[in-house]
């Protein structure tokens, strides 16, 4: 196998680090409440939007490893503006560019790729979080539209989004499970507070109360469970990016910082104790960046397999959180600091291990697919009567 990347993707990715640093540099770090639309309009036009999407529904028609190669450059310059690429090419995009009807495509497609407005998946609910197959959020047919009732919870960014992709049941069973797109204008339709992740990432919950859309938004009805979770996929890989992005940028930021800090008429990077953490960290960074180039070549064949993305998220996600840790712990008080940066990926490494599916549930769900059998987390049911 060959771990290089191409010519091609070298030239994207020197590209796409030059357009961060000459757009998205000045103000890294610094957006607090505010949402980067600005940052979303030159995404879009410099053709960064849709990258994996098919030309003919308005998207680049580019593959899955170009989108990571632009997502983890994005990131280690502006976090922030990476959550922005996330939404346009990761996350309930996919499901609309590939399970949409042509409506949607027209009416939601065109506005995400133009960068105009974002949207984003609703799956959580207070009592099906890692469970989502005991959602409880119902949609039903009532002539030309379709009825919504229930509430979503932990919806990043869903202040700012003006689409929401709704996950729900249209019966009973898992088998009954679809989805649908969700204008934030729709009737019944309401969002809770904003509150904050503790990486200050925005999220609310949302609420449909008898929320009516036409039919046209239905993503997928019954039958879609399958096919939806196919597709999240891809979304994790986006999570799997960011994660490494942000990894390698703490890991980069310690080793310039190691040598520059006098200890003892020295620079630190002369001690054993620091050289072995570069070691681990460097380590544990290669393992987690190959699994996630497997997972992503395997998905430009096709979709992503549950094992791979699987695999690629989880070692993303603990590669990540610890070296971001050992990167504060390099740099000492500074490191915990809220006037520099290590404090703040360090938080937003540790989110990525809960969202989109926690390390716990991964490792379920890795274990399923290596022994070829599912395993039940539920209680056994009590005997009938």
């Amino acid at each position: 196998m060959d771990f290089q990347l191409t010519e091609e993707q070298r030239i994207l990715k020197e590209s796409v680090r030059r357009l961060a640093e000459r757009h998205f540099a000045e103000k890294a770090f610094t957006w607090g409440d505010e949402y980067p639309w600005e940052n979303a309009k030159i995404l879009a036009e410099n053709g960064l939007m849709g990258i994996r999407i098919p030309v003919e529904d308005g998207g680049q028609g580019g593959t899955l490893m170009d989108a990571v190669i632009a997502i983890m450059e994005i990131a280690k310059v502006c976090p922030q503006t990476a959550d922005v690429l996330q939404a346009g090419n990761f996350g309930a995009i996919q499901q609309i560019a590939f399970l949409g009807n042509e409506f949607l495509k027209k009416e939601v497609l065109t506005k995400l790729l133009r960068g105009e407005t974002i949207i984003t998946p609703a799956m959580s609910e207070p009592n099906a979080g890692s469970a989502v197959t005991d959602l409880r959020t119902t949609a039903r047919f009532d002539g030309d539209e379709v009825v919504i009732n229930g509430s979503k919870v932990f919806n990043s960014n869903g202040d700012h989004a003006g689409y929401f992709c709704v996950w729900c049941r249209f019966g009973k069973g898992v088998e009954s499970s679809g989805a649908v797109i969700v204008p934030d204008t729709a009737s019944g339709f309401s969002r809770g507070k904003v509150e904050q992740h503790m990486s200050g990432e925005h999220y609310v919950s949302l609420y449909f109360d008898d929320c009516r859309v036409p039919k046209e938004y239905v993503l997928m009805s019954e039958e879609g469970f399958k096919k939806l979770l196919q597709v999240f996929n891809v979304e994790r890989l986006g999570n799997s990016s960011r994660s490494l992005a942000l990894a390698e940028l703490a890991y980069e930021k310690s080793l310039q910082y190691s040598k520059e800090r006098i200890q003892f008429d020295r620079p630190i990077c002369e001690f054993q104790g620091i050289q072995w953490k570069f070691v681990d960290m460097k380590m544990r960074l290669e393992q987690a960046r190959w699994l996630l180039y497997k997972a992503v070549v395997e998905a430009d064949r096709g979709l992503p397999t549950t094992l791979d993305s699987s695999l690629a998220k989880l070692s993303c996600n603990e590669a990540a959180e610890y070296v971001c840790r050992e990167a504060i712990q390099i740099h000492g008080g500074y490191g915990v600091s809220q006037e520099f940066p290590l404090a703040y990926l360090y938080e937003r490494a540790r989110g990525w291990m809960i969202a989109g599916g926690s390390v716990e549930m991964l490792r379920n769900r890795i274990a399923s697919e290596i022994l070829e059998r599912r395993f039940s987390q539920r209680p056994p049911r009590p005997p009938k009567a």
